[in-house]
């Protein structure tokens, strides 16, 4: 019981990793500090996924699934519980590329959006201050 909990659990950090990696960026609107821990993400993310290589949240799940007594299985997290959900066929290298360009893309594209706001905000301050 203890083990499937567990992995479980490795499940739910690994969707949350990805979640936040996808659109974390967001979160700077709110934490300057916040870039310090998703750039290194994205980063992880986009080697991950343009590499090819498996996550290591992925043989943990799956020791932790053979140590319930459950079946592991063979390939990574989004391969197996991201994939079967948004696309019908089975994660390809082709697929593993576009999925790692999109994830660059969408936070070049949410950072340039968070800079805008950000400057924004500081030069509307900037005049508030100077009148």
């Amino acid at each position: 019981m203890t083990h499937a909990l567990l992995a479980d659990l490795v499940v739910l950090l690994h969707a949350l990793f990805v979640v936040f990696a996808v659109a974390g960026a967001l979160a700077a609107l709110w934490w300057r500090w916040a870039p310090m821990l998703h750039v290194p993400a994205v980063a992880w993310g986009v080697a991950i996924e343009l590499g090819g290589g498996i996550c290591p949240l992925t043989p943990l799940e799956n020791s932790l699934r053979r140590g319930a007594g459950e079946a592991g299985y063979s390939g990574g997290f989004i391969e197996h519980h991201l994939i079967p959900i948004l696309y019908p066929a089975a994660l390809s290298p082709n697929i593993q590329v576009l999925l790692g360009a999109g994830l660059l893309l969408v936070n070049l594209v949410l950072y340039a959006w968070v800079a805008r706001r950000i400057w924004r905000r500081s030069r509307a301050r900037a005049r508030a201050l100077a009148r």
